[in-house]
């Protein structure tokens, strides 16, 4: 049972830290579908390096500058010249899926060193789930900070009220004297640097190699999470265990030889994630509440 939490533990993380940060740019009144792209360059990259230096740690930051780069790209295009959030994301992925496949190919049927494990000293004897929750990789401990961070930040800071004011409302804030562009960039920064990290994550402890497509759909996943979350960092944490749990049963499944087509079990992510977009829209009008107003529309300043 404890390797079975594990593994479901494991199997969210990518998905905690890129729905994470798309959170972020979403609530500045971005949405960003280039998280696919982002996380593919994070884990191309934090494989890559890793290969290079031999330190799993340099991954890490590989992959989230990697991420945080490709993310740089899509803010000049949408943030700066005000084109299409929605074409613009969706170029952004199609680009960095192929760019990623090119920049892969020579480290196919390379192995790289995972990331070791941080044993907590007397948590980790901890019976339960000292095991599960203190004998953990660094990025496993950095997801959940990071989530705990994201929301202190959005409820407790000024700078974190300003940012959902240009999410919600960039024309007040805009006339309050607030960069509504500086905003936006930091928040997809931010964004891109936790795909990266997301995405890295898969090589540095999932499956330790390169395959082109390697995150299987993950982003989109990732972009799903945040409407289930509705833009809260704490629910972001129970909908990437719960899909981490389905895509750990189909995996089982497929292990055990269900009598079911392993077309159908690979589905079954994806298919959760329609279903649970179909019972959150069914929720009527108070499940938009949370929804940034701004999210999707450009700035125009002399508007």
């Amino acid at each position: 049972m404890t390797a079975l939490i594990l593994t479901v533990l494991a199997t969210s993380i990518p998905l905690l830290l890129a729905a994470n940060g798309e959170l972020i740019a979403e609530r500045s009144g971005v949405l960003n579908l280039g998280v696919e792209g982002m996380m593919l360059m994070g884990a191309v990259a934090a494989l890559g390096m890793v290969l290079y230096t031999g330190n799993p740690y340099t991954g890490i930051i590989a992959g989230a500058l990697a991420g945080m780069a490709v993310s740089l790209i899509f803010a000049f295009f949408a943030v700066t010249l005000l084109t299409n959030q929605v074409a613009t994301g969706l170029a952004l992925t199609i680009f960095a899926t192929g760019f990623s496949g090119l920049a892969g190919a020579p480290l196919v049927g390379k192995t790289s060193e995972s990331l070791p494990r941080i044993i907590i000293p007397f948590l980790s004897d901890l019976p339960g789930v000292g095991e599960i929750l203190f004998a953990q990789d660094l990025l496993f401990y950095l997801a959940f900070l990071i989530i705990a961070g994201t929301s202190w930040f959005l409820r407790k800071t000024r700078s974190g009220m300003i940012l959902r004011a240009v999410g919600d409302n960039h024309d007040s804030a805009h006339a309050l004297g607030y960069s509504v562009a500086r905003v936006r960039w930091m928040a997809v920064a931010f964004g891109g640097l936790c795909a990266g990290m997301g995405g890295a994550y898969i090589p540095l402890v999932l499956t330790p190699h390169w395959s082109e497509g390697m995150t299987a759909g993950r982003g989109w996943i990732a972009l799903a999470l945040v409407v289930f979350a509705s833009w809260m960092p704490s629910r972001v944490i129970i909908g990437a265990l719960i899909f981490g749990g389905i895509t750990i049963m189909q995996l089982a499944g497929q292990a055990r030889g269900w009598a079911i087509p392993s077309q159908v079990l690979s589905m079954l992510p994806y298919l959760a994630t329609i279903i649970a977009l179909v019972l959150i829209s069914m929720r009527g009008r108070s499940s938009y509440l949370t929804v940034p107003a701004c999210i999707g529309k450009p700035f125009h300043p002399g508007s």
